[in-house]
């Protein structure tokens, strides 16, 4: 057992301004903190320029919200160079080593598996998902407020998938006055939306009902928005995928069709990211303390 966070060395690989706050967070905390590809500058922070060596001898590697992609490039807002993250790399933690993503891609996924990491996809757990959908509602709501033509007080706003972030987003509509209508497949979140004052319909009425919306929110992380449904959206109509990219939108039938859709994911990062830093700095060194039994 390790005595508190004086004793254990975590890393974090590549990132934007979120992990610069959360490194700088974890060294107050009095963790030794190394980075790589992130340029984070204080007491218990080291540099590293090699992932293999920043890895070498830690208890914690945490990647970046978005993680990796199939390439094994991590997410890193401040490099010109992708920094790449191989089997190999990884292969120097030891099993069991606690790795923290926001969301992990089926390569990383299958790299933690074969090795024996403890995998943390952060975005899984309400506590860091709730949160997030703040900014993430606040900001979607901003891009409308920018791209729009008219006020959201009145506008007829679709929130597509009433998840944690659907409820966030559709509570903050209607308490600016849109006319807000939430689409969702289970009765029971549809009762809920109801029950918050929103319109509702399921994603079979949803092609019926579209033609109305003035913008429309896209949570869902499935192709909902496909030419068929896109048909039915009026060409001055705005849409914000918020899913992870690809996102649930067919782009190219929305461009062909004259109709404004914006892929917008990642977007505490980006609207608020020192509110999405304080985030993770909320909720990563307790689950350290869980996992290294601190």
């Amino acid at each position: 057992m390790t005595s508190g966070p004086g004793g254990v060395k975590v890393a974090i690989l590549g990132g934007d301004a979120r992990e610069v706050f959360l490194a700088g967070y974890l060294a107050k905390a009095g963790f030794s903190v190394r980075v790589v590809g992130l340029f984070a500058q204080e007491e218990n922070i080291t540099s590293y320029q090699d992932p293999a060596e920043g890895l070498r001898g830690v208890q914690v590697v945490i990647l970046p919200v978005p993680g990796i992609n199939e390439r094994g490039e991590v997410y890193s807002a401040f490099l010109e160079r992708p920094l790449l993250l191989s089997k190999d790399i990884l292969a120097i933690l030891p099993a069991g080593t606690p790795l923290f993503v926001g969301v992990a891609r089926p390569l990383l996924k299958k790299m933690a598996e074969q090795l024996g990491l403890q995998l943390i996809e952060l975005l899984n757990l309400d506590e860091v998902a709730i949160l997030n959908s703040i900014p993430s509602a606040e900001g979607a709501i901003q891009i409308a407020m920018e791209k729009l033509p008219v006020t959201i007080h009145g506008s007829r706003s679709f929130v597509l998938g009433f998840g944690r972030t659907g409820v966030t987003l559709a509570r903050a509509l209607t308490a600016l006055g849109a006319l807000t209508t939430v689409a969702a497949r289970n009765p029971a979140q549809r009762a809920r939306a109801l029950e918050m004052n929103c319109a509702v319909c399921s994603f079979q009425e949803l092609p019926g009902l579209a033609g109305q919306a003035e913008v429309i929110f896209n949570t869902v992380p499935a192709f909902v928005l496909d030419e068929r449904l896109l048909k039915k959206v009026s060409k001055e109509a705005l849409i914000i995928d918020l899913a992870s990219s690809p996102g649930g939108t067919d782009f190219e039938a929305a461009r062909r069709l004259g109709i404004n859709a914006i892929l917008a994911p990642g977007l505490p990062g980006r609207v608020a990211p020192k509110t999405a830093g304080k985030i993770l700095a909320h909720v990563i060194p307790r689950l350290i303390a869980e996992k290294l039994a601190l």
